[in-house]
């Protein structure tokens, strides 16, 4: 195979003039094929709009034909994307004609429904991203297409040898180089002047796809079967998100009977990363993935608060899960003091002891607490109906008729029901967690033999008036899904609409004439207009999925990894982090522990990604030590790209530090315009370092904030331990001794610290800067 390479600076590459217009005269051809089928999907949806309507079956295959053909307009909706980005051409041999074919987002075909781009899922694309001098994999040409705005502005062709070894390369090829270019050496990468070109646009403050420019090793990844756990190590740059995203938009393509049933679900770090990332799968043509922060996945709770990282490590270590079990058995108690209860004209006592005997028989019984309490109160009930029935028989007493009358009436007596609350309450998540921060007593009960009493201490907090003024925590979250498992709904179980509800209203439908599809939509449309309950779920109920993808997964303490577990449906998830990017205090800190916490159903498998497209080499060079320092068992990605600017070290004193960095963040914004600039410091100094830029003149932002322009802004300030995930043109770090000293006491180094130190180094693809006053890490000097 020969790539085009880089001879030196100032050299232009010049594509072919009748390479362009060939594509140019192709890409027409496949729009206007693409609008019949758009005009095709229009016609279905406005015929369906104007149907007679005879009855319910009429309206029902009116809505299924309606949701068809709204489905396939979004689908063919690809914006101001290009249609098609590349060209496989195949060998010719002595028995068959040479094929090609073009490589789009989406699967277009003209009238006679010959293929004319293939969709990049589709198995046909695989060598358009697998293809190496080594294994062409029958290739003899691949091309790589740039378009903008329907326009052909360039073609990029690699040439492969035949299985004679021969080559058929033109002999007016071109080569070019630029400024920022690839390192030297021998990286198989495919297209590598439409990568760096896809690289070295300025960010946008979204990711984007990477559906032009997927390289083999992450093919490999995207396209790996669906079953079991995979679990993907992959440092800065590696492009390990955009991986994990199109992974699940070529499982959907796939499996998507399974999956669109089942559902498939994407887990981030925090709000702000998923607003990064949201734009990604809609541009990949599937819209029905839900996107999630862990404590977004607990229904019913609203984080609005942050805690101290030493509190939050202790919320989410394993020790949690006896901790909430022995809280809801302290809850699960007999009574004290025997209990009178006034019924008519005649006083009940309920023994504490039979109360007590009571509990320990129920404790033993299936279910969850909340359902064993109804069993509970019906036992002691009818224990002292029983009892007392024949008294109220001897009296002649028309108050009850016979004991299981009595029984109901003992149920509804007040006394009862209070001392039912005190010896089984029906209990929330949220009134279990709230009951047991603001009662030491409860507290130290449940963590008796896990807990410290410094960590009771830290646990214990102040009650709110009310369930609704409590500020809970992203820690917090997990726990509260922890003890729902245990508690179950507070309410009975909600009656369920089968699928078959609705089939009397399917008379007259043919349904075997549509694909499975549009069968099941038919019947989701019957059910909902069929007479059934239709609640609303429970907040100890929750939905699971067939697939779950999760980012920054390294992150993930080990109560939040147990909320993933029990959303998985099938065994089937993609797991992707970097182990030396772990930077929470509660985090699970190796695959292995990911890995059993997550309890795979079968063998999982394992793999890196090596190659650091995105961040430079210059950038990764120089954040090296710090890597080693923090995890030494790790190396850094291989960089394929220079960014031909090395990283600053800028000394400030504190007197000229607001000058300093205001003239910094100037410079950077100007010289990497229109790109964005982002500046990362310690998150308790965030609004500090806002307010210094403003008072230099700069409109510097915190992205959090609802009515600022998020991530898309020019300048932008970021705790560097939510940086995760992110990445932007230019990278100022302030004062990175406070950074390094993350999890410590000040002037001390953590290795948290110098993984979060590490994170901050690499968010660039172009340029990094570091401003500090104090002393700099020794892995800086």
């Amino acid at each position: 195979m020969v790539n085009p390479r880089f001879l030196g600076a100032g050299k232009v590459e010049m594509a072919h003039e009748r390479e362009i217009a060939e594509e140019q005269t192709f890409l027409h051809v496949a729009l206007a094929a693409l609008e019949k089928m758009r005009d095709e999907a229009r016609s279905l949806r406005d015929g369906a709009r104007v149907a007679n309507m005879r009855g319910f079956a009429d309206l029902v295959e009116r809505d299924v034909i309606m949701g068809t053909a709204l489905q396939r307009l979004e689908q063919l909706a690809i914006g101001d994307q290009p249609l098609f980005f590349g060209r496989i051409d195949y060998a010719q041999h002595e028995t068959d004609a040479a094929s090609n074919y073009h490589v789009g987002r989406i699967a277009v075909s003209d009238e006679e429904l010959n293929a004319l781009v293939v969709d990049w899922r589709a198995p046909v694309a695989e060598p358009f991203y697998r293809a190496t001098g080594v294994e062409s994999l029958g290739l003899s040409r691949r091309r790589h297409i740039s378009i903008r705005e329907h326009v052909v502005t360039g073609v990029e062709d690699e040439y492969f040898a035949d299985e004679n070894g021969e080559l058929a390369l033109p002999d007016d090829e071109v080569r070019s180089a630029t400024e920022e270019g690839l390192v030297d050496g021998g990286l198989a990468l495919g297209g590598p002047g439409t990568l760096l070109a896809a690289l070295g646009r300025v960010r946008t403050g979204r990711m984007g796809d990477i559906v032009a420019t997927i390289q083999g090793e992450q093919d490999q990844i995207i396209r790996a079967p669906l079953g079991g756990i995979l679990l993907v190590q992959g440092g800065p740059g590696t492009g390990k998100t955009a991986v994990a995203l199109h992974r699940a938009a070529y499982l959907l393509f796939t499996h998507r009977l399974t999956l669109e049933r089942q559902g498939v679900l994407v887990v981030g770090p925090n709000p702000l990363f998923l607003n990064y990332i949201e734009n990604v799968l809609p541009s990949l043509g599937e819209s029905g993935v839900t996107l999630s922060t862990v404590s977004g996945l607990v229904t019913n709770v609203e984080v609005r608060a942050y805690e101290s990282e030493e509190l939050a490590g202790l919320k989410g270590d394993e020790r949690m899960v006896k901790v909430i079990a022995q809280a809801v058995r302290t809850r699960e108690r007999g009574l004290r003091e025997d209990l009178r209860i006034p019924l008519g004209r005649a006083i009940l006592v309920l023994k504490a002891s039979t109360s007590s005997e009571a509990v320990e028989r129920a404790k033993r019984r299936p279910g969850n607490h909340n359902q064993r309490r109804s069993a509970l109160g019906r036992e002691l009930a009818n224990r002292l109906a029983q009892e007392y029935y024949p008294r109220f028989a001897r009296g002649e007493s028309e108050e009850v008729s016979d004991s299981a009358e009595l029984a109901e009436r003992i149920r509804r007596a007040p006394e009862f029901k209070s001392a039912l609350r005190r010896m089984w309450p029906r209990l929330s998540g949220q009134e279990l967690l709230h009951d047991l921060y603001g009662a030491p007593a409860l507290l130290r009960a449940a963590g008796r033999h896990l807990l410290s009493e410094d960590e009771i201490l830290l646990l214990t907090r102040s009650r709110s008036e009310s369930l609704s003024e409590v500020r809970w925590t992203d820690a917090d979250a997990a726990l509260i899904d922890e003890a729902r498992i245990i508690l179950g709904p507070r309410r009975r179980p909600r009656p369920t609409v089968k699928a078959s509800a609705g089939n009397e209203f399917l008379n007259g439908i043919e349904l075997d004439v549509y694909s499975p599809e549009v069968r099941k939509a038919a019947l989701r449309e019957a059910s909902h207009y069929a007479t059934a309950a239709n609640e609303a779920l429970d907040e100890a109920e929750f939905l699971t999925y067939g697939h779950i993808v999760v980012d920054e997964a390294q992150d993930l303490s080990p109560m939040q990894l147990r909320v993933l577990k029990r959303r998985d449906l099938t065994g089937s998830m993609t797991i992707v982090g970097d182990m030396g990017q772990a930077t929470t205090a509660g985090s699970s800190a190796s695959w292995d522990t990911i890995l059993r916490l997550l309890e795979p159903r079968r063998e999982p498998r394992q793999v890196t990604l090596s190659v650091s497209y995105r961040t430079p080499e210059e950038v990764l060079d120089f954040a090296r030590a710090t890597l080693k320092a923090a995890t030494p068992d790790l190396d850094p990605p291989q960089a394929v790209r220079r960014a031909g600017a090395s990283p600053r070290v800028l000394a400030s004193t504190s007197e000229s530090f607001a000058n300093d960095l205001g003239a910094l963040a100037r410079g950077e914004t100007t010289a990497l315009a229109p790109g964005r600039v982002a500046v990362l410091v310690t998150s308790s100094r965030v609004e500090e370092i806002v307010m210094v830029l403003r008072s230099q003149g700069l409109d510097a932002i915190d992205p959090r904030e609802s009515e600022s322009r998020g991530l898309g802004a020019d300048l932008v300030v970021i705790g560097a331990e939510g940086s995760n995930g992110l990445e932007f043109d230019g990278i100022i770090v302030i004062e990175p001794h406070e950074i390094v000293s993350r999890g410590g006491v000040p002037g001390e180094i953590t290795a948290r610290g110098l993984r979060t130190l590490y994170v901050a180094l690499t968010r660039p693809t172009r340029h990094l800067a570091i401003l500090h006053c104090g002393d700099l890490p020794p892995t800086l000097i």
